[in-house]
């Protein structure tokens, strides 16, 4: 989720070991005792510093100036089939595989840098008003599952549990950037991104997929600068977490370069990006929740969606088709399930959306694994019961607005249900817990706020977590990459 400056900032804001590739000794130095963050030799390689936190002031603030252009927009046609490669990186992270691609000398000190104050780029964007056009024949779209009509079910709420006590937040690593433990600006060119949504992508690996990524020419706050891809996507099966979560690969189309896998128009107004919201595989396919971006411009503190949609891969995340039928429109922008948690759980899998913006309430749909792509065939909670009958419009709240980036698992070990999302209201990530997808949910309890990450989102769970460890990334605009979060939960 880059390119929408003025709407998130003032959405949140309102509102060390070892690093493990093989043998972790070889890629992470200690810090000498006494050596402060900031000063090489105290980061995850002997050259860096510990990673630091962007100042809410920047060297450099990009201010998107749109503008309005009439586009004539021809019918959408199927992607080119996409470019993957596959190369060996060195075992040890700290090792650049390619300084032809990633090294270059540092940009002159501006002015305003020299004198203590941002420096202001204006960067005028065209703002589309889209006609129709013709185009060439797309092609013909496969038919739509056939129809089914599911029963209307009884789904009483369980009892309300206690809300989670946490006896301890605390960082545990940065994921992505600059002198992060996974060093993602030298191996695959993410200078910086966000969100890092996590599944179980198979048995003893974990999928992370990221929003709106840059590469060359990166300057926070926001993800601003050169090589914009909408999306990328890495793999881990890194089970020690208490240091940083390593990445063992990213989906690449060239030499240490991560792919964008969810193509997008990039037309501000018409489609500007396509973000992943969840992800959760079911045998050998992998499914990916997403939603098509038409405009970061909308209403301070809020983004316009086209539509929620699923998309799925049958080679273990390297293509990816976006199902033109599983997808619910954004209907005068009020519609729900635009931005969807989706859980596999016992026989169905189990949907938690919000509408577009962060400001919206979270409803819940079920359906059964072997009609996940058939929106026909899917129950809505409402009061009480699981039907079809009124749609996703008809569902009922089962967490009150305002919610932003769901993020939910369910804990086999202790058979709870957890959520996590940015609560604007109160400035904070917070972690509800519940004993049926349904509730009721206990009260939020915050786990990360504003006051120690000025502009924070995310909250993205990760799979593993236990009872007593929770681990999620957090993203915030200054920096404008993903950390790893560890909470300790008193059970």
């Amino acid at each position: 989720m880059a390119r929408r400056l003025v709407a998130a900032v003032g959405a949140v804001v309102f509102g060390a070991g070892a690093l493990m590739y093989g043998d972790r000794s070889l890629a992470l130095a200690t810090p000498e005792p006494g050596i402060a963050a900031g000063v090489p030799g105290s980061g995850p390689c002997v050259s860096d510093p510990r990673p630091v936190h962007e100042p809410l002031v920047p060297e450099t603030l990009e201010v998107p100036i749109p503008y309005p252009v009439i586009t004539v927009v021809p019918p959408r046609q199927s992607d080119p089939a996409p470019v993957r490669t596959d190369m060996a990186l060195p075992e040890d992270p700290c090792v650049n595989p390619c300084p032809d691609l990633t090294d270059g000398p540092p940009p002159p000190p501006s002015l305003a840098g020299q004198l203590g104050i941002p420096e202001i780029l204006l960067n005028p964007q065209p703002f589309h008003f889209g006609v129709p056009g013709p185009g060439p024949d797309p092609g013909p779209v496969p038919p739509p599952p056939p129809r089914v009509d599911p029963p209307v079910e009884n789904a009483a709420q369980s009892p309300a549990r206690p809300a989670p006590r946490i006896a301890e937040v605390r960082e545990v690593a940065k994921q992505t950037g600059a002198n992060s433990v996974n060093r993602t600006d030298k191996r695959w060119q993410v200078d910086g991104t966000d969100l890092g949504i996590m599944w179980e992508s198979a048995p003893g690996e974990i999928a992370v997929a990221f929003g709106d990524t840059v590469g060359r020419g990166f300057h926070p706050p926001g993800g601003m600068g050169g090589d914009w891809r909408s999306n990328v996507l890495a793999f881990s099966t890194d089970r020690e977490l208490s240091d940083g979560m390593v990445y063992d690969r990213m989906v690449t189309d060239g030499r240490c370069h991560a792919a964008e896998v969810l193509s997008s128009r990039k037309l501000d107004n018409i489609e500007i990006t396509t973000i992943p919201t969840s992800g959760f595989a079911l045998g050998d396919r992998q499914y990916l929740s997403y939603m098509s971006i038409r405009t970061w411009h909308s209403m301070p503190g809020t983004f316009y969606t086209n539509y929620g949609g699923i998309a799925y891969s049958d080679d273990h995340g390297q293509t990816w088709t976006k199902d033109p039928h599983a997808r619910w429109d954004n209907i005068f922008g009020l519609a729900n399930f635009q931005v969807s948690a989706m859980v596999p759980h016992g026989d169905h899998v189990y949907v938690f959306g919000t509408p577009n913006t962060r400001l919206g309430a979270v409803g819940l749909a079920r359906v059964a694994k072997d009609q996940i792509l058939n929106t026909t065939a899917y129950q809505y909670w409402r009061d009480g019961q699981w039907t079809p009958v009124g749609g996703s419009g008809g569902a009922t709240p089962i967490v009150d607005a305002p919610a932003g980036e769901l993020s939910v698992r369910y804990d086999a070990s202790r058979d709870v249900w957890q959520m996590s999302y940015l609560d604007t209201s109160r400035a904070a990530i917070v972690l509800r817990e519940a004993d049926s997808p349904q509730g009721v949910w206990s009260a939020g309890t915050p786990t990360v706020t504003v006051l120690d990450y000025p502009e924070l989102y995310g909250g993205f769970l990760h799979p593993w977590s236990t009872g007593s460890d929770l681990y999620f990334n957090i993203t915030t605009w200054s920096d404008y990459n993903v950390y790893l979060m560890h909470a300790a939960i008193e059970e």
